[in-house]
């Protein structure tokens, strides 16, 4: 995304650090909330669980962005915002999706950032397997 910093109107990077890299305490917040996550889906079960933290997400990020908006520049700015939010999304679910597959030797098909990891030099899902073999 060229225009990532500027399609993020209410976004906040204190989960960065000035090279860009996250800091640890932003795995650690994650690691709690799945640990919550987890627990419910034992008494709620996993479907119940996902749409229920993707209705929070919603509710919270539409917060945050709320609250780092400029009053006036609210609707200006909404369809940046859901474009941005949801191109983040797709991002992380499609990461998740190669990481996990790969970690579970799942194939999960050809993955939408095949030439992001082939410029960075990761191998990952489909990218990391030997090509198949003929046996005509």
């Amino acid at each position: 995304m060229a225009d990532e910093n500027q399609a993020q109107p209410a976004a906040d990077n204190q989960s960065q650090d000035q090279n860009g890299q996250l800091d640890p305490a932003f795995f650690t917040a994650v690691n709690e909330y799945l640990e919550l996550t987890n627990k419910q889906s034992h008494q709620h079960g996993l479907k119940r669980i996902s749409l229920a933290s993707l209705y929070a997400a919603a509710r919270f990020n539409s917060h945050v962005f709320l609250s780092s908006v400029e009053p006036g520049q609210a609707a200006g700015d909404r369809t940046n915002f859901l474009d941005y939010m949801s191109t983040m999304y797709r991002r992380m679910l499609n990461e998740h999706l190669d990481g996990l597959g790969h970690e579970r030797n799942i194939d999960v098909g050809e993955s939408e950032l095949a030439a992001d990891y082939a410029a960075a030099g990761v191998q990952v899902g489909r990218m990391g397997q030997a090509p198949a073999t003929s046996n005509e």
